[in-house]
């Protein structure tokens, strides 16, 4: 038990167009009022989607009133315990436009079901779940996070600002056993064997760290729920409620009474309930893949059912999205995951996207080599897919700018390659996350530098350049979902174009741009005396002789066509 602690400890946790028009609001960057952008009727597209990932303790506290539930009073070590961040301060920053200054057309943030009440102990830290991944209940929300109705609230809100939702899930295991938190039955969980990662077996049916009760996935043998459970719906008055439902829903689809048709139950109850928009799913090479063609055939069920009941919420046509972290899979790899002994298109299991763990490696070559290696891959060996590029994370131990010495650098890969982008909290405003005395990846979770943005003219600066690139990203769906093809090597000038029936979109960027007077090489693009607008300089200019020419400080140029 010792080792499982020490493990969980350290671990923490591996954890169209016509609403947009409707909703359209004028975006004016929170740093510089003098800073506008034209409205745009671009359709919403998954595949270049701008994401933004927070920890939902760590993001803002909206409410100072929920910030101690449970009895969770003891003391943790540095950055393991909860600090009062909630979905009602994520609210709160949709509201004051937070988000759409920065381009953000989907909020993720870090799962705020009920958690493990207890803390774990390893004799050298202590910390509690304010990550989100310790469940103890998937039926309600954690206390520390919030209620339903300001849940309702962050949903309906952020859908009014044409912003999606998307909830993490966990699936593969419970929260660890405390003195508060009773271990699920044998029946439901395995503490053992710990993974390996050698082979499938070893991967899949495994807990993911030692002692880490994890859900037994692969069985289909009816079971009856824990009487831990039982008992603790029972003292919240809604016992018949919960058995009323799960009657309901094994009578409609069939399924037997196993773990994972429970939690797939429960999981879907939020996107049936509140109509969040897609799923980014955890440890997803630790479960076998049919559970998550289950889970998502379940979801598009009740994201259907939601769409019945709340026609009037409707943003457009578009499916339930589903992405998911497989961890260690790299564009590179295509399709296809490999385990040593076995091969898994994940894409065939419910996931239109997989997180891609190599643009950060991959950054550190030049843009085009990046550009022209994603574009090919998605509209080739992936087409019709996608990956979720990240720079920075919670628990990887090796971001692309630690020191965050290279802010504009991140931005210009991050937002720029083609793929589904995912800003971590903190990435635009350089929040530090090299905490001396922070053990393990919590020197990721530092609480959201509000105050140091406020102060510092530097960071407002980088904050600015981050809002640009995102709002230019949001408005051009060719960014993240066109093909890309280079213009011109010196200076770098590149055009990324999207097509989809009637709809056309085409943009042309400059990176490393000389200060002062430059001339941006676009012909066969942008044909001559057509009018285009640097968003990046609000500067209105004329293609001639197959160029545009610009005389500013700036070393980026974001053109698209003069509306």
């Amino acid at each position: 038990m010792k080792k499982l602690l020490i493990a969980l400890a350290v671990f923490s946790f591996v954890i169209s167009c016509k609403q947009q028009e409707k909703e359209s609001i004028k975006a004016t960057a929170v740093v510089n009022d003098s800073i506008s952008y034209p409205k745009r009727k671009a359709p919403f597209i998954w595949n270049a989607a701008n994401v933004y990932f927070l920890l939902t303790d760590r993001f803002n506290n909206g409410d100072t009133t929920n910030d101690i539930n449970y009895e969770r009073k003891d003391s943790t070590a540095l950055l393991r315990g909860f600090m009062g961040g909630d979905i009602a301060g994520i609210t709160k920053k949709i509201k004051e436009g937070y988000f759409t200054d920065l381009g953000i057309n989907v909020i993720r943030f870090t799962p705020v079901v009920e958690n493990i009440h207890g803390t774990v102990d390893n004799g050298a830290e202590i910390t509690y779940s304010y990550h989100g991944n310790w469940t103890k209940d998937w039926t309600t929300l954690d206390a520390n996070f919030g209620t339903k109705n300001e849940f309702q609230t962050l949903i309906d809100t952020a859908h009014k600002y044409g912003i999606r939702i998307l909830m993490d899930v966990v699936l593969n295991h419970t929260g660890p056993t405390t003195e508060h938190d009773p271990l699920w039955p044998k029946e439901w969980v395995r503490t053992s064997p710990k993974c390996e990662f050698t082979n499938y077996e070893n991967t899949t049916n495994c807990s993911l760290f030692e002692g880490l009760p994890d859900i037994l996935t692969a069985s289909k043998e009816a079971i009856k729920l824990p009487d831990h459970l039982l008992a603790k719906w029972k003292a919240e008055g809604r016992l018949s409620q919960e058995l009323d439902e799960l009657q309901l829903f094994f009578e409609r689809t069939g399924y037997p009474r196993a773990p994972k048709y429970y939690i797939i139950k429960w999981l879907t109850d939020y996107i049936k309930e509140f109509g969040i928009d897609g799923y980014r799913v955890d440890a997803v090479r630790n479960v076998n893949e049919e559970t998550w063609l289950e889970l998502y055939k379940e979801a598009s069920y009740s994201f259907n059912m939601w769409k019945k009941r709340n026609p009037d919420k409707i943003l457009d046509n578009n499916p339930f999205f589903m992405t998911g972290e497989v961890y260690g899979y790299n564009i590179s790899n295509g399709l296809e995951y490999d385990f040593g002994d076995k091969k898994v298109n994940y894409f065939n299991y419910g996931f239109q996207s997989l997180t891609n763990f190599e643009l950060k490696n991959d950054a550190q070559k030049d843009y085009d080599n990046v550009f022209q290696k994603y574009s090919k891959l998605l509209h080739g060996k992936l087409k019709d897919k996608s990956v979720l590029n990240y720079m920075t994370s919670y628990d990887n131990s090796s971001p692309f700018d630690l020191d965050r010495s290279k802010p504009y650098k991140t931005a210009n890969y991050l937002l720029l390659t083609p793929g589904v982008s995912q800003i971590y909290y903190g990435d635009e405003t350089t929040r530090d996350i090299t905490i001396e005395e922070a053990k393990g990846d919590a020197t990721f979770h530092s609480f959201m530098n509000w105050e140091e943005l406020q102060s510092s003219q530097e960071i407002k600066k980088i904050l600015q350049h981050w809002q640009k690139l995102g709002k230019f990203r949001d408005n051009h769906p060719a960014i993240g979902a066109g093909r890309h093809q280079r213009l011109a090597k010196k200076p770098y000038v590149f055009s990324r174009t999207y097509i989809n029936g009637n709809y056309k979109d085409k943009v042309a960027i400059g990176l490393d741009l000389p200060i002062g007077k430059k001339s941006l090489w676009v012909k066969g693009f942008f044909g001559n005396g057509t009018k285009l607008i640097d968003t990046y300089s609000n500067t209105e200019v004329l293609v001639e002789h197959g160029k545009v020419l610009l005389d500013n400080k700036n070393t980026v140029a974001l053109l698209e066509l003069a509306p």
